[in-house]
């Protein structure tokens, strides 16, 4: 575009208002000036825009075709404004969340319903993932926030830490039972037993099986499980021990539906909750942050 988008701006009122008088009252600029700038624009395009007549001025059949544009452009704009406005006025912004699906149900549901009710005009975009990939878009900056658990985080990014959780070892009454039946009272059932896991790129899984190096510890089966939520399930129907978070099996603990194996040291605990960078300036990340706080 040659001229600066403040000539068009004149040429624009000067258009709506027909009369030169009226436009520089709208411009808060004076009239000389005014003319000034629509005789530099028509030198510069090469054509007469505006005929006088007894009222002001009137658009010339090159002017017209001009103000078509100029008008639709000047509209954007002004929608533009009006959506920052609504934006500021009404708290509307995006806020972009990465979640696994357990951590969606267990962790961000309970908080991002509260957080809603006092900002219902946010627009929410929730990327289902591993934690991993989760950390990784925040860090590069094409996520604000994540539901996470984790051990401990890269320097540059910051966390606002919800809960402690614990991994455990669950199963079946039954499937204890039966195991000793079949190996041995003395047996060792995380070396023995039919142990289910997350997959090996999951934080959990890794997590775990750092466990298992630092105690020697050499499962002789393994199944490898997509989801927290599917270990939990696959548990419940007594296929074998998971590894889960206790925080979210609570409810069946209490039941009895499953129990936890006791071990000889635990798992070294970890800490739930959201990540984020601080030179993150979204105001829904900021008004998300204080909620959950």
């Amino acid at each position: 575009m040659e001229q600066a988008l403040s000539s068009y701006k004149v040429f624009y009122e000067v258009a709506k208002a027909g009369n030169i008088s009226k436009a520089s009252k709208v411009l808060l600029i004076s009239q000389p000036a005014i003319s000034k700038s629509i005789v530099k624009l028509e030198e510069q395009l090469g054509v007469r825009l505006f005929m006088r007549n007894s009222r002001g001025v009137r658009l010339t059949a090159e002017g017209e075709v001009l103000f078509s544009h100029v008008e639709d452009a000047f509209d954007f704009i002004e929608r533009g404004e009006e959506e920052i406005r609504r934006i500021k006025d009404f708290n509307i912004g995006q806020l972009t969340i990465g979640a696994s699906t357990t951590l969606c149900k267990y962790l961000l549901i309970p908080y991002l319903k509260d957080y809603l009710k006092l900002y219902p005009h946010i627009r929410v975009s929730i990327s289902n993932q591993e934690s991993l990939t989760t950390l990784k878009e925040i860090e590069a900056g094409s996520l604000d926030v994540g539901a996470v658990v984790v051990p401990k985080l890269k320097s540059s990014i910051k966390f606002l830490k919800i809960m402690d959780v614990q991994d455990v070892f669950v199963c079946t009454p039954e499937y204890l039972k039966n195991f000793r039946m079949l190996e041995g009272e003395d047996a060792d059932i995380l070396e023995r037993g039919n142990i289910m896991l997350l997959s090996k790129d999951n934080l959990s899984r890794i997590h775990v099986d750092e466990y298992f190096r630092e105690h020697n510890i050499v499962p002789r089966r393994m199944l490898d499980i997509s989801s927290m939520d599917l270990l939990i399930e696959f548990a419940k129907i007594g296929l074998g021990v998971a590894a889960v978070i206790k925080e979210f099996v609570l409810s069946e603990l209490k039941e009895g539906t499953l129990i936890e194996l006791p071990l000889k040291v635990d798992v070294p605990k970890r800490i739930a909750g959201f990540a984020y960078l601080e030179s993150n300036k979204n105001e829904a990340l900021r008004s998300f942050l204080r909620s959950a706080g």
